[in-house]
């Protein structure tokens, strides 16, 4: 069957139902399999009814739409860009700060540059963003992260089931980063998949744990990205773990990276593949630098 007549089949399947026949008209609308997505039926017993001889079909397309979207390469890290010089996030978090006021992630270039006008016009410190007054204590910090969690901010949810981890309180750090997770926030699936691994404030889960990894990886966390890797490795199948370390080495991930450069020398990635990623890494990191933020690394 040539492309056309395939295109022309799975059209024609997706205007009838899959398993009666009956079409698509104005008074009866069809729904799609919400597995597979590649066939249509008029209603439940009709769905149940072709189950058996499309069961097999739709695992195997329910997989390939999987891997299509968790092996998407992501524009950029789930950091995004600087807010103020809307230059790429540095991975390297130290290299970076979240504002307690705002939610948001300021790098050290702009912090630096915020307080050199901050000395030079003897001005009362504040947010580089916001311009919302710099807290004077930690009770101070942590208030305004909470007001900002009442709105659900997931950022701000986030932040705070961190401090709730580094202080033990690992309960609230499930809860916190759960309700990030939920929101959308990819390093809420993160923490997710850490808190799973360990067995902190939850039951360990492997399946979760990887669940929230691959959607932390899909979100665009190059590290998420990373432990798949390992993971994959560790099941044997090096073909998906390469795959996950070229995505986060293009990121500019250098774990990921060390992991490729093994993996090239045991000729388990081709020589034009390795030396792509080596470029793409390079580029990422290089996006990340400028001169204030040089200029930040050095006053440290």
């Amino acid at each position: 069957m040539s492309r056309n007549s395939e295109e022309q089949a799975a059209d024609m399947m997706m205007m009838c139902c899959a398993s009666c026949g009956t079409a698509q008209v104005d008074d009866i609308k069809l729904k799609t399999c919400t597995a597979c997505k590649s066939v249509r039926y008029c209603g439940i017993k009709c769905q149940r009814d072709h189950r058996p001889q499309h069961k097999r079909a739709c695992k195997k397309r329910a997989a390939e739409l999987h891997d299509e979207i968790l092996f998407k390469q992501p524009e950029s890290s789930h950091e995004g860009d600087c807010p103020i010089c809307c230059l790429p996030i540095p991975l390297d978090k130290t290299k970076s700060t979240m504002m307690s006021c705002c939610s948001k992630i300021i790098c050290n270039g702009c912090v630096y540059s915020n307080d050199i006008r901050i000395y030079q016009e003897k001005l009362e410190p504040t947010c580089p963003f916001c311009r919302h007054p710099a807290p004077k204590s930690e009770e101070e910090v942590v208030k305004n992260i909470m007001k900002r969690v009442k709105v659900n901010d997931p950022a701000a949810m986030l932040q705070m089931g961190v401090r709730r981890f580094e202080a033990g309180g690992y309960d609230d750090a499930f809860r916190y980063a759960k309700k990030a997770a939920e929101l959308g926030d990819a390093g809420g699936h993160y923490q997710l998949s850490c808190l799973y691994r360990k067995g902190q404030g939850v039951e360990k889960d492997v399946k979760k744990e990887v669940y929230h990894l691959e959607q932390a990886a899909i979100g665009g966390v190059p590290t998420a990205r990373y432990n798949l890797g390992c993971v994959e490795d560790e099941n044997g199948r090096m073909d998906r773990a390469v795959k996950h370390w070229i995505i986060a080495a293009k990121l500019g991930h250098d774990d990921s990276l060390d992991n490729l450069k093994l993996c090239f020398r045991r000729g388990l990635v081709s020589k034009e593949d390795f030396a792509a990623t080596l470029r793409a890494h390079q580029a990422a990191v290089e996006a990340t630098k400028s001169p204030q933020r040089e200029a930040a690394n050095e006053d440290v």
